[in-house]
């Protein structure tokens, strides 16, 4: 995949990947212990929804657009309220005109008492991600390989908190080079809640690493949890644009299974195209 982040910020994959976020942060504020976010690709931040780049793609009006005109049930619209705020602070006259990256989603998010670690190696996006956070004392950009990054910044100080591992798949063995970061991390770090997204559009690579990924947090003494979710806007064309994605939440707080039940059967007819999307939520098998 060439995946410049501007073309797709707010697509459907970073609803889903960011209620996620939101929702796993959220359950993280209810212990007054601080907590710490390490985002390993961490992009640029902030996109600017009137782009040339997003104007190209439009991939956000059929995303973040829709979801802000969807019709949600009351406890839906509860559980996605934490991150539609923070995409309405970024457009505080009504009007999509921004879109906020995961570091600034995190942001939002933080107690005062908690920490963020944003990696981004490409010079254009973190000079970005520095312009918008400037002078953040609980946020930290690190110029720094996101694969060198993850085992170095973990376990954080807090011994709380979530690793973000959102690769921008460019390579062509970047999912072996995902299920080999993640493991080393997770050698020193077992305890702490990992967010692996990836694109699915080979299904042998993406059960390759479910299971590598189930099988390392099944390994672990006291053993850890994975979930799966992948969500699907419309077949998967080969060469195609993306129209699956999945994440893999290891350690996910115990209310995080039981909200996407909630939420996703209600973005199905939202975020579809040219029909209803498609959603599964399981626990991978080692």
């Amino acid at each position: 995949m060439n995946y410049r982040h501007a073309f797709h910020a707010g697509n459907f994959a970073d609803v889903i990947k960011h209620i996620v976020l939101a929702r796993i942060i959220t359950y993280l504020q209810d212990k007054p212990g601080p907590f710490r976010v390490i985002d390993t690709h961490a992009g640029a931040g902030l996109y600017d929804l009137d782009s040339d780049e997003a104007r190209r793609s439009g991939e956000w009006l059929t995303g973040i657009a829709r979801l802000m005109q969807a019709r949600l049930s009351n406890e839906s619209a509860a559980l996605t309220k934490p991150y539609l705020d923070i995409v309405r602070a970024f457009n505080p006259k009504g009007e999509l005109k921004a879109y906020p990256g995961s570091p600034l989603i995190a942001r939002g998010l933080l107690r005062p008492q908690d920490r963020l670690v944003a990696c981004e190696l490409e010079p254009k996006a973190r000079k970005a991600l520095i312009g918008v956070l400037r002078r953040d004392e609980q946020a930290r950009v690190v110029d720094l390989d996101g694969w060198v990054a993850l085992p170095a910044f973990v376990p954080p100080k807090e011994r709380r908190g979530l690793v973000l591992i959102d690769p921008p798949f460019e390579a062509k063995d970047e999912f072996e080079r995902l299920g080999e970061a993640f493991a080393t991390a997770f050698a020193k770090w077992p305890t702490g809640i990992y967010v692996i997204w990836y694109p699915a559009k080979s299904r042998r690579a993406t059960d390759t690493l479910a299971q590598t990924v189930a099988r390392l947090a099944a390994a672990a003494k006291p053993p850890g949890k994975c979930l799966r979710l992948e969500f699907s806007v419309a077949p998967q064309l080969d060469g195609g644009a993306l129209a699956s994605a999945g994440l893999l939440i290891v350690n996910p707080p115990y209310t995080l299974q039981g909200e996407l039940k909630t939420i996703l059967p209600e973005l199905e007819m939202p975020l579809g195209q040219g029909g209803a999307a498609r959603f599964r939520l399981e626990v991978p098998k080692p």
